[in-house]
């Protein structure tokens, strides 16, 4: 084979290899599924609280509902296990908010899991929780064990530009991985949270609009480009 020859077969690899990734990072791609239309909550229900949500010029804004004694989440009517989540989200200051994976809810009245005289009211949302906060609290991309252990899985102190990887009142990109036992989290492309906890292999998402005082507010809390990637088994991603 000419010199060439060998050049034009490398420029087509090359050219094949660059298509492929494109199309692997591509929303319309078929490997990706989006979790909101754009225009209706379909296929999303409210679980636990009193807060609202409602679609607005293409994104899902949650929003403060007064007293109220527990948080309020958008959940989706499905489960899901070993998946790529991605979304943009943008909170109002003093609000937080996050973002529950492999999540479920109590069908009946339990003792604080972790201890303590708190009762766990029936449909309060339990589970892994990818923390949205104001980024002076330096915890957005941990994992905070929602209504069961209340504890954060992970420490951010020590990882770089973890700590401050949100910004304020802006909008941020947030990417989730959940494979097997091991999860993941990456807060505007910065690597934050990384675990691992065998509990739930499996569960539902779910938008948090955290609970205020009734005289707070009322704060909002905003998402966009909500769109997930279900994995294999034998998937690997960094």
């Amino acid at each position: 084979m000419t010199n060439s020859s060998l050049f034009r077969l490398g420029l087509i690899v090359l050219l094949a290899a660059i298509g492929l990734s494109a199309r692997a990072d591509d929303p319309a791609s078929p490997a990706w599924t989006s979790l909101f239309d754009g225009k209706t909550l379909n296929h999303w229900v409210v679980k636990g609280g009193n807060a609202t949500y409602k679609v607005e010029d293409g994104m899902i804004v949650g929003t403060t509902g007064g007293k109220g004694a527990i948080n309020t989440f958008l959940c989706t009517e499905r489960d899901y296990g070993d998946f790529e989540l991605e979304f943009d989200v943008l909170v109002d200051n003093p609000l937080n908010s996050g973002v529950q994976i492999r999540s479920h809810t109590y069908d009946k009245p339990t003792p604080q899991p972790s201890g303590g005289k708190r009762i766990r009211q029936i449909g309060e949302v339990y589970g892994y929780q990818c923390e949205i906060a104001a980024n002076d609290k330096g915890t957005s991309g941990n994992f905070w064990d929602e209504a069961r252990w209340t504890r954060w899985h992970d420490d951010l102190t020590g990882k770089p530009g973890a700590g401050a990887a949100f910004k304020k009142e802006q909008w941020n990109h947030y990417r989730i991985v959940a494979q097997g036992d091991h999860i993941r989290s990456w807060v505007n492309g910065i690597a934050c949270a990384d675990f691992h906890d065998s509990l739930d292999a499996t569960g539902f998402i779910g938008l948090q609009v955290h609970h205020m005082r009734a005289d707070a507010g009322p704060y909002h809390v905003r998402f966009r480009n909500l769109r997930i990637r279900e994995l294999s088994a034998n998937e690997r991603l960094k």
